[in-house]
């Protein structure tokens, strides 16, 4: 591992729609890079999206905010109008269904390791049962207010961690409800804060704390925390040169500032509270971005630094009716793309305005758990091996020199090829290669620089499991 974190120094690209640099700032606190490594060896969880959002099915947040894209728009109509009965939302929201045990038996059977939950998006409602607003879902004015479950963060927690999950709370660092972001004394030109921080210093204090406090609230009252989550990159300390550009090249900031919530401050009083805490400022470059959050996309290449992609499996973030869901083919194929360049691949699943996840979520899940059955060695606890990817073949290596080579399936290829090459790099000397689900041995030619794999026929007839084969790599003793 000391290996492994020297090359995060490295400076870096992430595969977005458009690249772009930053520097990755290794941690130096030894419980948090001891919580870390726990979480790169687990390499697969679950992302929620939910709010009173879903009755509406549209997407989180967001049509609210000012902005005019195509992803985001409202409905047509007055804006402020819209805006009141988006907020009206809570009164109506009522998941009666909601069942968080079984959501973590299912995740849990799937191989997923941790979740993360969003206890508070954009627009300010919190999830969980917080002291200093009644924009909550514990709020008498809330229809799920009575039921028992209502303080759903922590029912979500508490059956994830019955279930020996890590623990994950996503946080929005802006608020849009909170009189100290959005003024209601100014329009809402876009997504920051609408007044002029400097001409009202106070005003941003007391967002300040405000926004530490419930992030305490989450860190002190919720049981054992692993991840802390904060999206809105945009809510960062900023420069004087780093506003001016913003100013001149973004696309959505009209009136760019410096938002500096103190995360040396949070941080420093969070971790005292959860000690090995992983922080995960997401998209802001500096030290408390532990890994880095490709989203809704794979890099391309082997990435040298923590990161995980979160990915949408049917939908959109939120909940969204009629959802087209992707195959388990496809996320499997994820998976072990992902896994062998070094990520976690944390899938989003969003709960219906009942509180249900669709039939066809559990349906996926249920395919990729049976997979994993057979093929989580080559899963958990690796880390990526050269040349990572050839072709169809992903490699993935545990660190008793055991290596794996992960054949991924073409839609409809139901048969194993009747050969499979594999790079002599990939596989070292006197190799001893053997099917996982098969206590079948496999002969090998070697060619130039390949190994040539003869499958068998009474494997290649009989996978032992659909969508991606694996092969299991270790050195003959000699």
């Amino acid at each position: 591992m000391k290996k492994f974190f020297t090359l995060l120094l490295i400076s870096f690209s992430i595969c977005t729609a458009q690249e772009y640099l930053q520097k990755y700032y290794p941690e130096t606190d030894p419980l948090v890079l001891k919580q870390l490594e726990k979480w790169q060896n687990i390499k697969f969880g679950l992302l929620m999206h939910w709010g009173p959002y879903s009755q509406w099915g549209v997407v989180e947040s967001w049509s609210i905010c000012s902005e005019d894209e195509g992803w985001e728009r409202r409905k047509s109509g007055n804006y402020v109008e819209y805006k009141k009965e988006y907020e009206n939302l809570k009164k109506t929201f009522n998941p009666v269904k909601f069942d968080p045990e079984k959501w973590a038996r299912a995740a849990k059977e799937a191989g997923m390791r941790y979740v993360v939950f969003t206890t508070k998006h954009h627009d300010g409602f919190s999830m969980f049962d917080t002291k200093q607003t009644d924009y909550k879902i514990t709020d008498p004015g809330c229809a799920f207010s009575t039921n028992p479950k209502s303080n759903i963060a922590k029912e979500i927690f508490n059956a994830f961690r019955k279930e020996g999950f890590m623990i994950g709370a996503y946080f929005s660092k802006p608020d849009w409800h909170n009189d100290n972001y959005w003024w209601q004394n100014f329009a809402t030109p876009d997504r920051n804060v609408n007044y002029n921080i400097s001409a009202y210093p106070e005003r941003w204090k007391n967002f300040v704390e405000f926004t530490h406090n419930q992030i305490m609230e989450l860190m002190t009252g919720y049981g054992k925390m692993d991840i802390l989550w904060l999206d809105g990159g945009w809510v960062r300390k900023k420069t004087e040169n780093e506003i001016k550009e913003e100013l001149l090249s973004a696309k959505y900031a009209v009136h760019p500032q410096n938002q500096d919530i103190d995360m040396p401050g949070l941080v420093k009083k969070a971790r005292e509270k959860q000690p090995g805490l992983i922080v995960v400022d997401r998209a802001v470059e500096g030290p408390y971005q532990n890994y880095l959050t490709p989203e809704n996309q794979i890099p391309g290449k082997l990435l040298p630094y923590p990161w995980e992609s979160c990915i949408i499996m049917g939908g959109g973030w939120s909940y969204a009716f009629n959802a087209k869901y992707k195959s388990a083919r496809e996320l499997i194929s994820m998976l072990v793309d992902i896994v062998s360049k070094g990520g976690n691949l944390l899938l989003n699943i969003a709960p219906s305005p009942e509180g249900t996840w669709d039939d066809e979520a559990y349906a996926r899940l249920k395919e990729i758990g049976a997979w994993m059955k057979i093929n989580d060695s080559a899963i958990y606890n690796t880390r990526p091996v050269f040349p990572y990817r050839s072709e169809k073949i992903c490699f993935t290596k545990l660190n008793d020199e055991t290596s794996f080579a992960i054949y991924l399936a073409d839609e409809n290829e139901n048969n194993i090829p009747a050969e499979i090459s594999i790079p002599t790099s990939a596989a070292g000397k006197n190799p001893v290669f053997s099917f996982l689900g098969s206590n079948t041995k496999l002969d090998y030619k070697k060619n130039n620089d390949t190994f040539l794999i003869h499958i068998p026929d009474s494997v290649r007839n009989n996978p032992p499991c659909k969508f991606a084969w694996t092969i299991k790599i270790q050195t003959e003793k000699k």
